[in-house]
């Protein structure tokens, strides 16, 4: 089966020893994802804005393994602020209110940056 490296630029990757995404056979796994805050229009306090911003980046990367968010058959939520569950949950529902994808939603203490309330892991399928 051949392996499919999808590299997002980030200098993280080479340091750390990975990729934003692979593609085997027809299955691609994304890596855990953070928004790019960038004060305006996504804030370190604004959890929709935060997880929307992951999808958008993610539906991107997705498209370059030869897939999209249709193929999404699990998502993984990390949160640093379990309070924001609504505000994730508009944002993940408006990308994948049809699509219904398994999901877990889980607070941990830390991301890398207090900038982020949010990290998604993805799993898609392509048929």
């Amino acid at each position: 089966m051949q392996r499919q490296n999808i590299l997002s630029g980030s200098p993280w990757e080479d340091k750390m020893g990975y990729c934003r995404a692979v593609r085997l056979g027809n299955i691609i796994e994304v890596s855990g994802t953070v928004a790019i805050v960038d004060g305006e229009s996504v804030k370190a306090d604004d959890a929709y804005a935060q997880t929307n911003n992951i999808i958008e980046r993610i539906a991107k990367v997705l498209e370059q393994a030869g897939a999209s968010l249709n193929d999404v058959v699990r998502t993984r939520i990390f949160t640093t602020d379990i309070t924001k569950f609504d505000d994730i949950a508009k944002a993940h529902g408006a990308y994948f209110g049809e699509i219904k994808p398994t999901t877990g939603i889980y607070e941990i203490s830390k991301l890398v940056s207090a900038d982020y309330l949010v990290e998604i892991e993805f799993t898609a399928v392509v048929q």
